[in-house]
């Protein structure tokens, strides 16, 4: 049985670790994801320049993959990234941002995994049920989607592709296939700041980086995703504000925050 203690100890092992993350990710968030890393206890490298990716791969303890504002260089990038962290043996974690939405993303995610091998999918709903082959009910980067379903395509996703997948929401729902947990933790007050879903997928890829067991680090990045907003949300009641207190939580995080605070449900 997977507790809480195992979960919070990801923490630790994060900032004794010190993991070096290296993002190829969206513009938009790109600083958001940099700043919360370092909170967090890991160290962030946003290199996606073709020429650089492949040799800075292998020296990296994670890679992730954000394909919110995928330009033709990042396209080549991240494919070629993909494939030096299956060569070196580096976890791989993929969001596939808007993949419900713009076609060619479904092509470039394709790509990846024929060159590659992806250890942690981490989405949206409405992402999460699209690449499962539902019907997804999408707002451009938004998920509409209710929870209804969301572990079960989850669950496929993971069989398909050997790796845990994790589907964000009002619930959160992970699962490597055989284990799962939904997170019950959350703040509406993350919906209102941009790239929220960005900067949990960075910290998806330090514990990722720092723990073996993927499916444990997954739950533990989201876990402390969550109670940092909780944790924020109490001081912060505007979203510019929540913006600048949620990297302080984050910072704050103890493993007994996580373990006193932690609302999951094993399955």
């Amino acid at each position: 049985m997977n507790t809480l203690n195992e979960v919070s100890n990801v923490l630790t092992k994060i900032r004794e670790k010190n993991p070096l993350v290296h993002c190829i990710t969206n513009h938009v968030t790109i600083n958001d994801c940099a700043n919360i890393l370092l909170a967090y206890g890991a160290s962030p490298a946003m290199c996606e320049a073709y020429d650089e990716v492949f040799d800075f791969v292998k020296i990296s303890n994670a890679l992730y993959i954000n394909l919110g504002t995928l330009n033709k260089e990042q396209e080549t990038s991240v494919i070629l990234a993909a494939e030096s962290a299956k060569i070196h043996s580096i976890p791989v974690i993929l969001d596939p941002v808007a993949c419900a939405a713009i076609p060619r993303k479904i092509d470039v995610i394709n790509r990846i995994f024929q060159v590659g091998k992806v250890d942690i999918i981490k989405g949206n709903t409405g992402e999460i049920n699209f690449l499962a082959g539902k019907n997804a009910d999408v707002k451009g980067v938004d998920s509409l989607d209710g929870s209804e379903g969301a572990l079960d395509s989850c669950i496929t996703l993971a069989k398909k592709y050997n790796c845990t997948v994790a589907a964000s929401g009002e619930e959160d729902f992970i699962t490597d296939g055989k284990n799962s947990a939904i997170i019950q933790n959350n703040t509406k007050m993350l919906t209102k700041v941009t790239g929220a879903g960005c900067m949990l997928g960075a910290l998806c890829g330090a514990a990722a980086g720092a723990f073996e067991n993927k499916f444990i680090a997954t739950v533990a990045a989201i876990l402390s995703m969550n109670i940092a907003g909780e944790e924020a949300f109490k001081e912060a009641k505007a979203p510019g504000s929540f913006r600048v207190k949620l990297i302080d939580s984050i910072y704050e995080l103890t493993e007994e925050k996580l373990r006193k605070g932690g609302k999951i449900i094993w399955k």
